[in-house]
């Protein structure tokens, strides 16, 4: 259970329509239609506002499918971990553009045989252009893009509406500016920029510009977050499992479950809790103020042995606000 929120019945187990293994990233547009990007075979699944299958497309044009955002106009943006690029197609699916050469990642230093104490993003050595690994992206009121970048970069590069660059910031580190692993982004209503600098156990704040502004740090594995139009963000956070490391935080000695924050616009925790999640990825609302919760469970969980097959269906939550039904 989580304070101030219920699970909708509807949306539970698995939905007719394509099998897939994992739940990546989620996002809704105008009529509340919720966008589902998955793994195994790769594709984009839609579905009602009441769960309902509605199509599927991108089947086998996806290396890594790792984050979706649907923009102002409708347009579906996909971010390909693996091929390093971000694709923009109709809802439909059918392909406008793409920012980023395929399979040709930018230079970082970034070497796979380099030996990492607490996560591979310490192979990363400097920063670089786009793209190396990217996450996510966030479509800003002016329809400015901002991309998370990400498992092999430590930046934040922001482009124009038809996807040519404006300029970037970050490094490599835990100080202000810095990144292990920027994994999520969203625009405020103020147009701040928030990231789920993940690795470092903190949302970072900026300008539009790139200006740090503040941090939040009373989270953990912060993997994607939602800014509401009041200025709440909604923040899905990552199992850390005993016997692993933090940067900030040294040696983990008992298990973390993963988890859903709830902070107001200061950052301040309105509701926290660890629900029935395994490990939530991405995380979206739509106009009713519902939240969605986009699971990995099985790349995460069951393929390395840390929960089993029976938890294969826990994959995907629509969570409803009961903070009005529980006033008396």
């Amino acid at each position: 259970m989580i304070a101030g929120w219920r699970a909708d019945p509807r949306w539970a187990g698995r939905p007719a329509g394509p099998a897939y293994t994992d739940v990546t990233d989620t996002d809704t547009d105008a009529d509340d239609h919720v966008y589902l990007l998955t793994r195994s075979d790769g594709q984009v699944i839609v579905r009602d506002p009441e769960g309902g299958f509605v199509r599927s497309w991108g089947r086998g044009m996806f290396t890594t499918p790792h984050g979706l955002t649907v923009g102002p106009d409708g347009s579906v943006y996909c971010v390909d971990a693996g091929d390093h690029t971000v694709r923009r197609f109709t809802p439909t699916g059918e392909l406008l553009a793409v920012i980023g050469t395929a399979g040709t990642p930018s230079d970082t230093g970034y070497t796979s045989d380099r030996p990492v104490r607490v996560h591979s993003v310490e192979r990363v050595r400097y920063p670089g252009d786009p793209f190396n690994r990217c996450t996510a992206l966030a479509v800003a009121p002016n329809g400015e893009l901002y991309v998370a970048d990400g498992y092999g970069n430590c930046r934040v590069h922001r482009f124009t509406a038809d996807g040519e660059l404006i300029g970037s910031w970050g490094s490599v580190g835990t100080g202000p500016g810095e990144f292990h692993l920027p994994h999520g982004i969203d625009i405020g209503p103020d147009a701040r920029v928030y990231v789920a600098d993940r690795e470092n156990d903190r949302i970072q704040i900026f300008s539009p510009d790139g200006e740090f502004l503040e941090q939040w740090t009373d989270l953990q594995r912060p993997c994607d977050l939602v800014v509401g139009r009041d200025g709440t963000v909604s923040v899905v956070e990552l199992w850390r499992p005993a016997g692993t490391r933090s940067f900030v935080h040294g040696e983990v000695t008992e298990d973390l479950p993963s988890r859903l924050s709830v902070l107001d616009a200061q950052g301040r925790p309105q509701t926290r809790g660890h629900g029935s999640f395994i490990a939530p990825h991405g995380i979206a609302r739509d106009s009713t103020g519902a939240l969605y919760v986009a699971e990995v469970t099985h790349s995460f969980a069951i393929a390395t042995g840390r929960v089993g097959p029976e938890y294969a269906d826990q994959l995907f939550t629509r969570l409803i606000p009961t903070f009005d039904e529980e006033t008396p």
